[in-house]
């Protein structure tokens, strides 16, 4: 009897085919304005993606962490190099640099997401994609969370969740000197905030050289300096600080709206 995919579910199918036809257009352009001629798919499960991209003209070399998915792979698609490589231990010495990384559905899999963001920028001549899910929040944060052991989850089913904003300050760390955020993504239930839920997945793009291309935004490193850092505080602190902070803001807004009635007051004076 022939294997049940994970990778085969209706849902699945229909997610893939919702993030080859978001990039579809943004691949093209990327092609007209930096040349695209090779790619990269890492975390290519059975290489669907591998076979989007290599549909799209490119040379194309998939990997995936575990063998079973690459061999399955290498029988769907005898005609694109499919390699098993763990992403936290990928060499661009193993494989060769790229014109184009994609790694998609697969950082928040992974116990060490920026070794393997490492990783992935020395893979990278010219342009890096990453779909993820990301926690919620404005912070550069992670979360360690245990996966169901399934054969779509991470290799160890335990893996670090970053946030949006720890994946573009890990980008930048790693050596990228461009990094941009999507100023639209998809249209569906993951990439949409909800009054019951925060939005759940991302787009993130870098690169070695600027992108003009429409419909990405240039997104700044996040800094969270240590010593702005105080979880150590108790709550007494954190009253005490907010306190502080707020009697600050207090004699801020007063002195604003004091100074132009002392100025005016010292003008009339003078004008006398």
């Amino acid at each position: 009897m022939e294997k049940e995919w994970l990778f085969d579910r209706p849902w699945t199918r229909d997610f893939t085919k919702l993030r080859q036809a978001f990039i579809a257009e943004l691949l093209e352009k990327l092609r007209q304005k930096v040349g695209l001629v090779s790619a990269i798919d890492v975390g290519c499960g059975i290489g669907d993606f591998s076979k989007f991209l290599s549909d799209a003209g490119l040379r194309v070399v998939g990997v995936d962490g575990r063998e079973e998915n690459t061999g399955e792979a290498r029988r769907r698609y005898p005609d694109i190099t499919f390699v098993t490589e763990d992403a936290e231990e990928l060499r661009a010495a193993q494989v060769g640099a790229f014109d184009l990384v994609l790694c998609f559905g697969l950082l928040y899999h992974l116990e060490n997401p920026f070794r393997a963001i490492r990783n992935l920028q020395a893979l990278t001549e010219k342009v890096l994609l990453i779909e993820t899910m990301c926690v919620p929040g404005s912070e550069p944060t992670m979360e360690l969370l245990d996966e169901s052991m399934y054969g779509d989850q991470g290799l160890r089913y335990v893996a670090f969740y970053p946030s949006e904003a720890c994946i573009v300050k890990m980008l930048y760390r790693a050596g990228f000197p461009f990094v941009y955020r999507f100023q639209e993504l998809p249209a569906a239930e993951f990439y949409v905030s909800t009054v019951w839920r925060e939005r759940l997945r991302t787009f993130i793009a870098a690169s070695r050289m600027p992108l003009d291309v429409p419909g990405l935004i240039h997104a700044k490193e996040p800094i969270r300096l240590v010593f702005e850092f105080k979880p150590w505080n108790t709550r007494l602190a954190t009253l005490r600080d907010t306190w502080k902070s707020n009697l600050l803001k207090l004699r801020i807004f007063v002195a604003r709206i004091v100074k132009p009635a002392r100025d005016k007051s010292d003008s009339d004076r003078g004008d006398n």
